[in-house]
């Protein structure tokens, strides 16, 4: 990402946290808004168990305290207290207590307040000459010496005192140390448990062992203190403490001395301000040299998000792009997305606001993004209001960056024909006619894809067991404890119908597991079941590490359906619907689709049925097609077959077609560009009731990229992109966006200034500058009246600029 985006995006991370998520146990403060210091922190309590000791971070705009240097004297037989050993740390930018008596004055103040500031990225003091700062360093330089109360008599002469000059946080060194590089943040950013190193320079004279004692304050957070884990004061010394903070003297060279700091692996989270204590006899000063941000670290094997594997870090970590699964079951396709490296219906300041109603007049379509980076900015430019609009795939990709920037492994889920179970009776309830029209509506609904987050972490709240992927569903469904919140769910929990455990586990159970029941409604208003126990959590989908294919996780979340260990989960998920089971159909009913379900295009659609017998059966069927949304909700009709009487044969199958014309679901189709069919069937021998039902999702035209010239890092490249229009109408309001990261800076937008004709080409060519070297995604989005969220990508392989 940028580097511009990255020195916002790391403040904003702690305010998107606290939309969804909950810590049990004890609360954990996050602020909503780090941007901006007039704004208050409120708190806010995660249910992410191993970020319950994520403390507040400070925003990378919050306004800071310019660090003062003050001398101190004392006298510690006259009841002054030795600096060291004194544990009530002071907060950032504030002054230590004195050793004095009482009568003494607590500090001197310093000769000339303006030239007692420093820069919070310092480059010199006002009116001094700049001290030359190299890229990604955060240099500063200290005030000048202010004057020290009369010391005390003493036998010996007192040691020169030790005054701080300037300091380097060496961001770019420590942030290739740390993976961090990328992020193109101007602050410093570590990871919890790794050491980094800083640069001390004083004046006048160099650090002297056993002369001169140093010490580090640390503080993270609006109220920070040592009890709560957000405060801490400790001493260099020769050796680190793996436990505890820890400063080490590295090396000395002269005047300059670097110092490695670390932090425990369970430390705080967040962004923290960090103090510099000298002290040579009984003259002590404090400077504040800096702020840095600290992140889990899933590459320490005693951190909560410890994960073994290196190519899996690399992608649930470090990846900036991915793709992620849309469609139906039975056509099922991948989206890009730029990660880059949260739901607002709670009045939360939370990132997006939901809609699946279609209008999105006053918003972005969510079927237009193609990142998380562009969202993030406009919530940050707007204030902190919420981004219109957004559906499952938007919330889980920008809770997935979020995630993912902290240092949390996360990955998008999708999960197909996913169940909506608002009663919790892990069933489904359908009503339809005897034409398969839906006859009354319900709550509860089945999803023809819904996607989620998982993310890698312990759960020390929980008995061995349930460490691993957790899924986090941030899009607003249904309330966990007066919170549109979801998970963490282990997902081992959720496969062995583990109900009781935390958090929401029955209804993801219930979205990869219910029954659906379809009750036909006869004209004499008699109803009639027909059950269909393995419709419900097909096909769950992620992208396979290191690779643009699918990866199917289907196994992480069920036992193989009719299998021994599928029954026995049931069982012990009180689940006695599944006793009803499926009968053994003696026919056996299911809908295909013709080849070109195109947009713009006619095709059909077929009732298949088998005669499973020895015997010739007589049977009735009709077949009835909606326009849908992707969350089940069913739109106008766009076709109807009469009803049909079939004679088939023993072990034969007959098929009954219908036609679906673009002419009748051109102006019904949503954005999803889905169409449910339903498949009634009566069986007149047996008086039973069949119903089969499909998502067809009716195709987009495709965009062609084409990459000319030779990819190589800080060269100008050229892309070419071209759409033609399959409509027989013309397309207005054309708009085509890019974006990809370390491509091109930010998102392009073309806009085109004409309609486009039917059959004819939109094409255009965009420079590109790749800043990154390896494999790049291009991603392609085109808007317009007619055609929208047409998405495609192309993989660039940038070769690295030559030495």
């Amino acid at each position: 990402m940028a580097s511009a985006w990255g020195r916002d995006f790391q403040g904003m991370c702690w305010s998107l946290l606290c939309a969804r998520f909950h810590v049990p146990e004890q609360p954990v403060l996050f602020p909503t808004h780090l941007l901006s210091s007039s704004k208050v922190f409120n708190t806010f309590s995660l249910q992410i168990p191993s970020l319950r000791d994520a403390a507040t971070g400070r925003g990378c705009d919050s306004q800071q305290s310019h660090p003062t240097r003050t001398g101190q004297d004392g006298d510690a037989a006259r009841g002054g207290r030795e600096l060291y050993k004194e544990k009530t740390v002071p907060s950032p930018g504030t002054l230590l207590e004195a050793t004095q008596p009482p009568s003494a004055p607590l500090f001197t103040p310093p000769l000339d307040r303006q030239r007692g500031h420093l820069l919070p990225r310092g480059c010199g003091v006002p009116g001094d000459s700049a001290l030359p700062a190299e890229p990604g360093q955060v240099p500063g330089r200290a005030p000048a010496a202010a004057p020290a109360a009369p010391a005390p008599p003493s036998a010996g002469t007192m040691a020169e005192e030790l005054v701080l000059e300037t300091w380097d946080l060496h961001c770019d060194r420590n942030g290739q140390e740390h993976r961090t590089a990328d992020m193109g943040c101007k602050v410093l950013v570590v990871r919890r448990g790794q050491p980094f190193t800083i640069t001390l320079r004083f004046s006048g004279r160099g650090y002297e062992e056993g002369v001169d004692k140093l010490a580090f304050n640390v503080a993270t957070g609006p109220c920070p203190n040592e009890t709560s884990g957000t405060s801490f004061h400790f001493v260099m010394t020769d050796c680190p403490e793996e436990s505890c903070w820890s400063a080490v003297n590295q090396q000395q060279d002269g005047e300059s001395l670097s110092v490695s700091l670390c932090s425990p692996p369970n430390a705080c989270i967040g962004r923290y301000s960090m103090t510099l204590e000298t002290r040579t006899d009984y003259q002590g000063s404090s400077f504040q040299i800096g702020d840095f941000v600290l992140l889990f670290n899933p590459w320490h094997p005693e951190d909560t998000v410890f994960m073994r594997d290196e190519n899996e870090r690399r992608e649930y970590v470090l990846s900036q792009h991915g793709l992620i699964y849309q469609g139906t079951c039975d056509y099922i396709f991948s989206i890009p997305w730029n990660f880059g490296q949260v739901n607002c219906n709670d009045e939360d300041r939370g990132v997006l606001f939901g809609r699946w109603d279609n209008r999105y007049e006053d918003g972005m379509s969510p079927m237009a993004w193609i990142g998380s980076v562009d969202i993030l900015k406009r919530w940050k430019k707007f204030g902190c209001q919420p981004v219109k609009y957004g559906q499952c795939w938007v919330f889980a990709a920008v809770a997935c960056t979020v995630m993912r920037c902290l240092g949390v492994p996360s990955r998008v889920v999708t999960n197909y024909n996913s169940a909506h179970d608002t009663n919790a009776n892990l069933t489904i309830d359908r009503y339809v006619n005897e034409k398969g029209e839906q006859e009354r509506s319900s709550w509860d609904k089945i999803w023809n894809f819904h996607c989620w987050v998982e993310s890698w972490m312990a759960r020390p709240d929980l008995a061995a067991g349930y460490d691993g992927w957790q899924a986090l569903d941030p899009t607003p469904q249904e309330k966990s404890e007066g919170v549109y919140c979801c998970g963490p769910a282990p997902v081992k929990a959720i496969k062995e119908g583990d109900m009781q455990l935390k958090y929401d586990i029955p209804f993801i159970f219930a979205e990869v597991n219910a029954d659906v029941v379809y009750w036909v409604v006869q004209g004499d208003g008699m109803e009639k079941q027909s059950i269909r126990s393995s419709d419900v959590g097909k096909y769950i989908s992620t992208k396979s590490v290191g690779r643009d294919s699918r990866e199917d996780i289907t196994h992480n979340y069920k036992y193989p359906e009719g299998s021994e260990e599928e029954r026995a989960v049931f069982e012990k998920a009180e689940h006695q619907k599944k006793s009803i089971g499926e009968e053994d159909e003696g026919l056996h009913l299911r809908i295909k689709v013709s080849e070109g379900a195109n947009k713009g295009s006619d095709f059909d659609v077929f009732a298949v049925v088998s005669n499973n017998t020895d015997e010739e059966r007589v049977c009735r069927v009709t077949l009835c097609a909606r326009a849908t949304s992707h969350n089940g909700t069913v739109g106008p009709l766009c076709g109807l077959t009469d009803p049909a009487d079939i004679d088939i044969e023993p072990r034969a199958e007959k098929r009954v077609p219908l036609r679906i014309l673009y002419e009748e679901y051109r102006d019904k189709l949503t954005q999803d560009n889905l169409i449910k069919v339903v498949a009634l069937l009566n069986d007149h021998q047996t008086g039973d009731i069949l119903v089969a039902v499909r998502d067809i999702y009716v195709e987009n035209p495709k965009i062609k990229i084409r990459i000319l010239g030779e990819p190589m890092q800080n060269r100008k490249l050229v892309a070419e992109i071209s759409l033609v229009n399959p409509l027989a109408v013309p397309l207005n309001g054309c708009v085509f966006v890019v974006e990809g990261t370390g491509l091109t800076d930010g998102h392009f937008v073309k806009e085109l200034e004409e309609p486009l004709e039917p059959q004819a080409e939109a094409k255009f060519r965009m420079d590109l500058m790749p800043r990154l070297s390896g494999l790049q995604k291009l991603m392609v989005d085109f808007e317009s009246d007619q055609l929208t969220g047409v998405k495609s990508y192309r993989n660039v392989i940038i070769a690295p600029q030559p030495m």
